[in-house]
């Protein structure tokens, strides 16, 4: 059944990539078809990792791990620098006006500010316990770290460094986005399987949205022409929400173990990383209808994700592991890697 058909889900998702070019022939133009293995790129090292992030007009590629953060050429595909003395990182967020990162550092309780151009560390700031996600918010120029353990987002001005409030929230904050025009921004409470809505010129929690029939959200995309957001579920599905009043319009079968979502506003497509070794890649043929259109096979583990806008490529982190059949198999030493998938020929 699976073998006859997977060329039915090529030709599906290679026409509605099509589609999408014609409608967006300026930004979609290498998007030319189903995704696939392009390449590694290999980082080496010990430590686990969390999430990864890029600069597009910057062409880096931010990769979190363990103490530390590897820098990618997008262009070269080589690592090209690091930045050190991260203890526990998880997110890594970018103000390319200000040529400023910031780095949420889980088992310190800080956020570290980052010259992007020498990648040295300028300063820490103290946060809530173990801040997780990190997302800068240009409109104020402000960067929120969603804290886990406290529960609570800390809010840094982004110039100053300096904390400007800390934000109650409902329960265990997981990934967080941002929309600047709507002066929002949507976080998934994870344990109460809720989206909170946060006002960006308040600081005040606005909403709480149920994302049922999903359950335990993670990873976390949107679609800022459309007002929605993508959300990962650990009980394998991708739900898409309306960011205008909180509903859930439509829900898709995603892997096992998801930790990570993208969405590109190009081609339309909505991604989600699972830990299985598969991503799901789902099309918006509508502001009501998401279509599986490819189940991408990829590598056990390779869990965090994000995307290129201007190639369209994909990027996992991943580690090579033992062969056996252990429940758990040890990583293989210093094979820590990125994994690239994109749609070029």
């Amino acid at each position: 059944m699976k073998i006859n058909t997977i060329p039915q889900r090529l030709i599906i998702v290679t026409a509605l990539i099509a589609a999408s070019i014609a409608n967006h022939p300026a930004q979609a133009a290498d998007a030319a078809g189903p995704y696939h293995f392009i390449k590694e790129i290999p980082i080496g090292g010990e430590g686990k990792w969390d999430y990864l992030s890029v600069d597009a007009a910057g062409r880096r590629l931010y990769v979190s791990h363990g103490t530390k953060v590897a820098v990618v050429d997008l262009d070269k595909d080589a690592v090209v620098g690091e930045i050190t003395d991260t203890p526990g990182v998880h997110g890594i967020a970018v103000a390319p006006e200000l040529q400023r990162g910031f780095v949420s550092n889980g088992r310190e309780n800080k956020a570290s500010i980052v010259d992007l151009k020498t990648l040295q560390t300028s300063s820490k700031v103290d946060t809530g316990e173990n801040p997780d996600a990190i997302l800068f918010e240009p409109e104020h120029q402000e960067v929120y770290t969603f804290n886990g353990k406290s529960q609570s987002a800390t809010v840094i001005d982004a110039k100053s460094g300096v904390v400007v409030t800390t934000i109650k929230l409902s329960g265990k904050p997981e990934f967080a986005t941002v929309d600047p025009k709507a002066g929002r921004i949507y976080n998934n409470i994870e344990d109460k399987s809720e989206v909170v809505v946060i006002d960006t010129k308040t600081h005040e929690v606005v909403n709480h949205w149920p994302i049922a029939p999903g359950q335990t959200a993670s990873g976390m995309a949107m679609d800022l022409e459309h007002h929605r957001i993508f959300l990962g579920c650990d009980n394998k599905l991708m739900v898409m929400m309306d960011t205008t009043n909180g509903k859930v319009v439509a829900t898709v079968p995603i892997g096992d173990g998801v930790d990570a979502n993208a969405f590109d506003p190009a081609t339309q497509l909505a991604f989600s990383s699972n830990g299985e070794g598969t991503v799901t890649i789902a099309h918006e043929d509508a502001p009501d209808k998401l279509t599986v259109v490819q189940t991408l096979k990829t590598e056990k583990g390779a869990r965090t994700m994000t995307i290129d806008p201007k190639t369209h490529r994909i990027y996992l982190a991943a580690v090579k592991y033992e062969a056996g059949a252990a429940p758990r198999p040890k990583p293989i030493a210093d094979s820590f890697k990125i994994l690239v998938y994109g749609t070029e020929k």
